[in-house]
């Protein structure tokens, strides 16, 4: 059974709590401004257009595309981590249910001021049950990025 090393264990996919594992010498920023965001604040194109950038990293990492995974990481996860391989090495062995989750269901998204949290109820392999939290960050092109991602049990949650 996989479990997080913290409870803001960084996932899928630029995640600090990630580099902060895969990399030791790399210290996180402080927590960023999306953990005190506002539900009302995202329009409905924001919150299509968030879902379709973490379902796009899930989609790379099923197909082993860790150029395509990568593209999605913001640029604070791409500075730490540097490579897509790096990346992808990171995901694998420290996030099994990020990399191959069994199933996924997304809860409404949450932002404001150009920063988002995206929960996301997955079951690994073995039918357990987790909660990845995702934070985002719009960038200058409107894009939105990924710029970390928890995981926790989520035992109890499931409907």
């Amino acid at each position: 059974m996989f479990k997080p090393a913290s409870a803001f264990a960084l996932c899928l996919l630029g995640l600090w709590g990630l580099v902060a594992h895969a990399l030791p010498a790399v210290s996180p920023p402080p927590a960023p401004a999306a953990v005190q965001v506002r539900a009302a604040a995202l329009t409905a194109r924001d919150e299509k257009n968030i879902r379709a950038v973490v379902q796009g990293q899930l989609d790379a990492l099923a197909r082993d595309d860790a150029d395509k995974a990568f593209s999605f990481a913001a640029p604070n996860v791409r500075e730490a981590l540097d490579t897509a391989p790096r990346f992808m090495d990171m995901v694998q062995r420290g996030y099994p249910v990020v990399y191959r989750p069994a199933s996924v269901a997304y809860l409404k998204a949450e932002g404001s001021r150009g920063a988002a949290i995206q929960r996301v109820q997955m079951t690994d392999q073995a039918g357990e049950a987790w909660l990845a939290t995702y934070t985002l960050q719009r960038q200058k092109s409107g894009a939105w990025r990924i710029t970390g991602c928890s995981v926790t049990d989520n035992r109890g949650r499931m409907t």
